[in-house]
């Protein structure tokens, strides 16, 4: 891979900030999963939510067998950042800069894959879980939903994740 022409490419996207690291500084924890069940109005409802993506542990098996990550955030504000739904609707622009950037990486020979912001909304109504994902490769498991805890990266690898009525969308693009 070279990691110089990649950055160049990336320093065209609107990204906030973004962070090269190992696969397993992951952080993975049934708490972070238990608010997806508890707080989320999408749990049970789309491919890229619990139960669908698995178990914990299924999914942690299947982020460490992609050696390294990249991680990005774009920010975009809103009125109220409790407000879920508010929130929840800005997430497409970010899931559109998360597929350009994993292009980014298929284009330099990687294997990806994805896990992006707090659910998928490709479709207007997902087919979950009475027919197969519509979108394959653009539906983009939680962070989330596979228990990650984003904070404990963002404060080892320098990166915000508070800013006011601002919300901050992650994603993690693991390659190999």
């Amino acid at each position: 891979m070279d990691k110089a022409s990649l950055e160049q490419k990336l320093a065209q996207l609107p990204l906030f900030q973004y962070s090269f690291m190992k696969s397993e500084e992951l952080v993975f924890s049934d708490r972070v999963r238990k608010i997806c069940e508890t707080e989320c109005p999408r749990f049970g409802t789309t491919w890229a939510c619990p139960p669908a993506v698995g178990t914990v542990e299924a999914c942690k098996a299947r982020c460490l067998s992609y050696p390294e990550l990249l991680m990005i955030s774009t920010v975009t504000e809103v009125r109220d950042v409790a407000d879920m739904e508010e929130c929840l609707s800005t997430s497409k622009e970010h899931e559109k800069v998360a597929y350009e950037v994993a292009q980014l990486l298929r284009e330099q020979g990687c294997e990806v894959l994805v896990l992006s912001t707090e659910s998928c909304s490709q479709c207007a109504k997902c087919t979950y879980p009475d027919a197969p994902c519509r979108k394959p490769d653009k539906m983009f498991p939680c962070v989330e939903s596979h228990g990650i805890l984003v904070t404990e990266l963002c404060e080892k690898h320098g990166m915000e994740f508070f800013n006011g009525n601002i919300v901050t969308w992650f994603s993690l693009l693991l390659f190999r």
